[in-house]
């Protein structure tokens, strides 16, 4: 990177753009308003293959609008189902998997990511990744889901070995707790280490 940063969006772009390639497969398991899915598109290319996941219609709908006013549609598949169904779509290796939790930009804030399904989907994308493959996920806990959402998560990445995975936490030190941060894993082993729930 020839910057730092300033916001934790640009550091996941910035990591996860050094790793894909053109023609990679990835999975963007919140797509919101189509920002990661976008970002993902213009890296992996026509030739890649993104799946990209939400329950909200809305959101769907941004998602493919700015994909469409990019001219970046045919690479993506939009899904309307929870991420935790992510093996019912998917049944190949992943180079990568996003995830941006908590509530739609502009929507309905009582609509956020929920504890149980995330850790589910998490574990289940971490079955996924082919080796040496990234999974990034953007924590919020300023609000009471996410921080139960976030405290689970980092009591499951806890669990995982080192040689297992390396877990990197990115978190700006000067700012306040709930401020959002990062966790990005990379998958070190080909192996099935864990149980899903």
């Amino acid at each position: 990177m020839n910057t730092l940063p300033h916001n934790i969006l640009t550091f996941v772009h910035s990591l996860l753009s050094q790793h894909l390639k053109t023609g990679d497969c990835v999975a963007d398991c919140t797509a919101g308003n189509g920002n990661d899915t976008l970002f993902l598109a213009e890296t992996v290319g026509k030739t890649g293959k993104i799946w990209a996941f939400d329950i909200q219609e809305v959101a769907l709908h941004n998602t493919r609008q700015r994909l469409q006013d990019a001219g970046l549609s045919e690479p993506v598949e939009l899904i309307l189902d929870g991420h935790q169904n992510i093996d019912q779509h998917i049944q190949q290796p992943l180079d990568a998997v996003m995830f941006n939790l908590g509530y739609l930009p502009q929507g309905d804030k009582h609509c956020t990511t929920q504890t149980d399904s995330t850790l589910i989907a998490i574990k289940k994308s971490l079955k996924l990744l082919r080796k040496n493959g990234i999974l990034s996920v953007v924590l919020y806990s300023g609000h009471a889901a996410g921080f139960a959402e976030c405290a689970a998560i980092e009591q499951f990445s806890g669990s995982l070995k080192q040689q297992d995975y390396d877990i990197l936490r990115y978190q700006f030190a000067n700012r306040p707790k709930t401020a959002p941060y990062a966790l990005i894993f990379r998958k070190m082993t080909d192996e099935i280490i864990f149980q899903a729930a």
